[in-house]
């Protein structure tokens, strides 16, 4: 583990702090009138989920943390662990469910995902950016709105309510963007 100052933390550093290992989800850098320089730090505990406000002055040293990075592939879900394999190893790791959040229903059988370790500990979990799904219920396109800019809302064959243009037709295939939870091209 390297030593950084304060100021040179950035979103998605993984640093070490009162015993945990956290990432930094938003920085601000304040440079008052009186006083110091500092880095105003949300940062979130990647073991927990708690979130913590810290400020860190650019003389405050700080343990940053690289984790690495393995692909694994989902297997299954049971009682809500989330299963995965290391396609070399063939090794089967548990993750809980709720570390996915509300992106939980993208995770398809056999999927590739990304499983950042500390050690041997698994901490995350990150599903590819986009994710094919299928329209199960839509709204039929009205003549004269494909004109217009407007979106309607559509149910997806994993439960997931989005909204999509209004030429997206029921069982069309579509790509949804899994971090913004939105429509992002046919399929």
């Amino acid at each position: 583990m390297a030593k950084i100052n304060g100021n040179e933390i950035r979103p998605g550093t993984i640093v070490e702090h009162d015993g945990g290992l956290w990432a930094s989800v938003k920085v601000s850098h304040v440079k008052p009138g009186k006083g110091g320089a500092f880095a105003q730090v949300e940062l979130k505990n990647l073991r927990d989920g708690r979130k913590l406000n810290e400020r860190f002055r650019s003389e405050d040293k700080v343990e940053e943390v690289r984790l690495d990075m393995k692909d694994q592939q989902f297997l299954y879900e049971t009682d809500g662990r989330l299963v995965f394999m290391d396609s070399e190893t063939y090794e089967q790791i548990e993750l809980d469910a709720d570390l996915l959040g509300e992106r939980r229903p993208f995770l398809q059988d056999g999927m590739t995902v990304s499983v950042q370790y500390y050690g041997e500990e698994p901490l995350n979990v990150t599903i590819p950016q986009k994710v094919v799904c299928k329209v199960v219920e839509t709204e039929p396109v009205q003549n004269g709105q494909t004109a217009s800019k407007s979106y309607k809302p559509a149910l997806l064959d994993n439960g997931v309510r989005i909204m999509v243009p209004p030429f997206i037709n029921t069982d069309e295939d579509i790509v949804v963007h899994t971090e913004f939870l939105e429509y992002s091209e046919r399929a």
